[in-house]
Formats: C-alpha cells, structure tokens, sequence
C-alpha cells in the first residue's frame, strides 16, 4: 500500500475545534491510537503529518512504532505573524524569530521544517486564495536557511507566484499547489520537488452543503486539468490526502486520493500516450520513494 505523504493526526475530518479541543489539557493517546488502527488496517506504514501546536504529531511519532508504521513530523509548521498558519503552527515576526523556530523543532526531535507561504482556497470563488502569499525573497530566504541548519522543506503553498519561488528555491515537497501556470508546472516538473496535490480536499467537499456545489466542481475541473497538465510534464506527485481536513478520514483519506488521481490521470493527457495503472503506480511510488529519502 502507499504512504499518506500528508496528514494532521489532531484534526479528525469532521469537526476541527472539537478535535483540537479534546486535547487542551493534554494528548489523549487514545485518540492518536485510534487513527493508528485506521491506517493499519488499510495498510499504510508511512505517515508524514502536517504539525500542530498541541503536541500531537510529536506524541504520534512516539507511538507509531507499535503500529507498524514509519511517522514523520515536523512538531509544528512555522508561519510568519499575520498570515494563515495559526491553526497548525507557530509565528515568526522576522528572520532571527524564524532561525529561532526551527531550533525550537530541533529540540523537539522534529523531522523537518514545515512553512506556510500563503493562503488557502476560497472555495467560494474560483481562482482565489483566502490571502495574499508572501514574497519571493522571503520564501527564498525562508527555504534556505532551513536548508542551512540541514533541514528538509515541506511548503504549503498555492498560486503561481509563490510556488514558482518556492521551486526555484529548491523547496523539497510543495504541498495543494493550486492554481498553477504552465511556467509553474513546467518549473515544477523540471525540478526534483515532489508535489503533494491532496486533490481530496476539493473533490470530497461536494455534496457537503457546506459550499456551492457549482463552485466546487468547477475547482475540482480546474486543479484536476493542472494536476494532468504537471503530470504529462513529467512532474514528481506523490498522494497525500490531507488527512484530517474536512471530510477527508485518517486512512480512507488516502484510498480517495488514490482512486481520484487515478480516474484523473489514467488515459490521454495532453496528446501524450496513454498511462497505465501500473506506469502510474511506479510514477507515485517514485515519488513517495522521494519523500520517505528526503523526509
């Protein structure tokens, strides 16, 4: 089975508040367990989370050997004051403050650096962020320090801007990536970044009533024709569902991901030969194969 290369063991795919609220006063290891069960039985052995500013993810490293399973954290994101980042990590106001964040995942054994660069989609209106992102020479200098102090980068980031700076950069592993330009895919594609599409995130929010569904299958079209033009590029795309997020379930996350990206990309894309199931699992183990080396 492949690995769920992004996941937030605190959040539950339901209701986040109380997810996070269920460990105010301390990690209840039960509910960590539980997730673990969910993943195991599928048959997931790797695990790469999101972070948090709870202590969940860390406490989930220390556990997930008795499961079977390989578990990778960065303790929290690491997001500049101001912007989105707040409900998985912790604010820098400037670069002394960022070089002291990612001493602060050191001491807490975390595996490598997470960093927010922008917003997140407004689901009601295509092709918007709910922020702007931030700027290219903070992004650049964000990713190298990281790289610096010998830490891998896992950046959250959508839009052509930020991305584009963010590979240019040498960023490890872009995660959604949404709203891309060709430039951007065939930078992305050109480059040994691994790209994280968590195309669940979108695709499973329909029929919720919880946004327009008309708004929501045109998002779906729009990041499924992306994802298909990176993919013909030769892009690195490894899944990761997001796990946690609304409607996306701790070990079923990861089979809709499967199943979507396969109907998405299975057949013609962009006039290139048609792919097989089997050509396209060997292209998504590569790529986790990338994650699990750099991660």
């Amino acid at each position: 089975m492949f690995g769920e290369c992004h996941a937030h063991m605190i959040m539950d795919g339901v209701n986040y508040k109380k997810a996070v609220a269920q460990h105010r006063d301390g990690v209840v290891d039960a509910v960590i367990r539980q997730r673990f069960e969910e993943y195991a039985k599928r048959g997931i052995s790797f695990i790469r989370d999101g972070g948090d500013t709870c202590g969940v993810s860390r406490r989930a490293a220390q556990l997930a050997g008795e499961y079977g399973i390989t578990y990778r954290t960065p303790v929290f994101a690491i997001h500049k004051k101001g912007h989105y980042g707040g409900l998985v990590g912790l604010a820098f106001s400037d670069l002394r403050e960022y070089r002291e964040r990612i001493a602060q995942v050191r001491a807490q054994g975390g595996h490598f650096i997470k960093i927010m660069l922008s917003g997140i989609l407004d689901f009601s209106r295509s092709g918007a962020l709910t922020e702007a992102p931030l700027q290219k020479d903070e992004i650049r200098e964000m990713i190298h320090i990281a790289h610096e102090e010998g830490f891998s980068v896992m950046a959250h980031v959508n839009g052509r801007e930020p991305v584009l700076a963010a590979v240019e950069a040498g960023v490890d592993s872009v995660e959604h990536g949404n709203f891309l330009d060709e430039e951007t895919l065939q930078a992305l594609a050109g480059s040994p970044t691994v790209w994280v599409p968590t195309y669940v995130t979108i695709t499973n929010l329909i029929g919720s009533g919880r946004f327009d569904d008309v708004a929501l299958r045109r998002l779906k079209q729009e990041a499924g024709a992306r994802i298909q033009r990176g993919f013909a590029l030769g892009a690195n795309i490894a899944l990761g569902s997001d796990a946690g997020a609304y409607r996306v379930l701790h070990g079923q996350g990861l089979l809709d991901e499967y199943r979507e990206l396969s109907a998405l990309l299975t057949g013609a894309q962009d006039g290139s030969p048609a792919v097989s199931q089997k050509e396209l699992d060997a292209r998504f183990l590569a790529a986790e194969k990338e994650i699990r080396k750099r991660f």
